[in-house]
């Protein structure tokens, strides 16, 4: 039953939702015009207040248009990448087995539905980019004297973030090149926030966080094993074997592929509170745990080990483009640590490090609790802002697909007038949306056909 409670507390919850969206509608404090509306099944609490400070914050027009303009340029960039790996992906799904295919929950980046995020980490760097995603449409709209009608905060059960409603006659009047401006506003403040986030994250990596020792981390020990009945445990790092060190997985995988059953072997290792030792450890067989006859004659000391060795952990974290794979593998390895279970940096893993420098007074659970708010501020603003560059309509993308595309056929149908210009971007819009919701879907039901 345990396993359902969080199920049906979130049913009850929804159900909640349902019942209050229900009463504030027909009691007439829901709609429209009213200070509660409905978005898309979320509630709306707008207010007018605040305007004031968009006015005094955009009203230096000329370097917002700079940086509408700047908005326009990576927003349309990162669609052309984004669309190009989604196609890419969507020819490389056809040759994997239904058992590989993503879930449909990995679609989604939201916290406790993506099995990645972590949702209390997710939850308030989602609140958090989604807020300052549209605060930045707000100011850029006033400085393009584009009227801002309310703001106010989003709500579908809890807080899912904000909102900034601009005027729509404004918007549909404005010169397309004030409408590209103030939609690509939202991309760039999250890939500003990304950049922010992401270089307080290495810095406090870089100066507060040192591995314990240079080698192996072990996640975990094998009840029975020679590791586990040494004493050896989840924390210690692997430093050396026979004297040979192990500064990574490679070296001492091939240390240890050398050895044979009943090998008496030393292991020098640290231990989490920093303590170096050594020992002697009388490996077993490879065969008894992989019940392969070919691994018989190879020796096996019963641990399992991290993906990434500390040092390395922390080099991703502090400086991804120094990477030994270069700074393309290095951004990789940055962006997929959730899926090793690496970050948040918790747990075992945290024991593989001590806090150091001018920081360290916070103590190391303080730190390790912003670094991780600080990567998934960073990671959540970057999927933020590359999603919205997709082009689908709801989606900011899809209303820059829309006037780029006006304005592509603007110089190449000069003959057109202003209502049949729109009209065929609308509809070239429509066929872009519908494209990508197919190559979105395709990801998913494509390798289970």
């Amino acid at each position: 039953m345990d396993a359902y409670v969080g199920y049906l507390i979130l049913l009850g919850l929804i159900a909640g939702y349902i019942g209050a969206v229900v009463f504030l509608w027909r009691s007439g404090r829901l709609g429209p015009e009213k200070p509660l509306a409905l978005f898309y099944g979320a509630i709306m609490i707008k207010t007018r207040k605040g305007r004031g400070a968009l006015d005094r914050i955009g009203r230096f027009a000329r370097f917002w248009s700079l940086m509408g303009d700047l908005a326009v340029a990576l927003a349309a960039i990162s669609m052309v990448i984004i669309v190009g790996l989604l196609a890419f992906e969507a020819v490389l799904v056809t040759s994997i087995p239904a058992s590989e295919a993503p879930s449909p929950q990995t679609a989604l980046g939201l916290p406790g539905i993506n099995p990645i995020i972590p949702i209390g980490y997710g939850l308030v760097a989602l609140i958090l980019g989604v807020a300052i995603h549209e605060l930045f449409h707000g100011i850029m709209a006033r400085s393009q004297k584009i009227g801002v009608k309310s703001m106010g905060v989003l709500w579908f059960v809890i807080p899912v973030g904000a909102f900034v409603e601009q005027e729509e006659a404004d918007m549909t009047s404005a010169p397309r090149r004030k409408r590209l401006r103030v939609v690509g506003a939202g991309v760039l403040a999250n890939f500003g926030i990304a950049i922010l986030c992401f270089s307080l994250c290495s810095l406090a990596v870089h100066t507060a966080v040192t591995p314990n020792a240079t080698g192996v981390g072990v996640a975990g020990v094998l009840p029975g094993y020679p590791a586990a009945n040494a004493s050896m445990g989840a924390g210690d790092i692997i430093t050396s074997v026979n004297g040979s060190a192990t500064p990574n997985d490679v070296v001492l995988s091939n240390v240890l592929a050398v050895t044979h059953p009943g090998e008496s072997v030393a292991i020098s290792y640290t231990e989490p509170g920093g303590t170096s030792r050594q020992i002697d450890v009388v490996l077993a067989s490879y065969e008894e745990y992989s019940h392969l006859s070919t691994d018989a004659s190879r020796g096996f000391l019963g641990v399992s080990i991290t993906p990434l060795t500390p040092a390395q952990l922390s080099g991703v974290l502090s400086a991804p483009w120094s990477a030994p794979g270069g700074p393309l593998a290095g951004v990789a390895l940055w962006t997929i640590l959730p899926l090793w279970t690496l970050q948040p940096v918790q747990g075992t893993t945290v024991t593989y490090f001590h806090v150091t420098g001018p920081l360290a007074g916070l103590g190391s659970g303080t730190i390790w609790v912003g670094i991780n708010l600080l990567y998934w501020l960073s990671w959540m603003n970057l999927l933020l802002g590359l999603s919205n560059c997709l082009p689908i309509y709801l989606l900011d993308g899809g209303l820059l697909f829309r006037d780029l595309a006006g304005g592509t056929l603007a110089r190449l149908r000069r003959g057109w007038d202003a209502a049949r210009n729109d009209r065929a971007a609308g509809q070239a819009a429509t066929v872009a949306s519908l494209v990508l919701v197919f190559l979105l879907l395709w990801l998913f039901v494509g390798p289970r056909l």
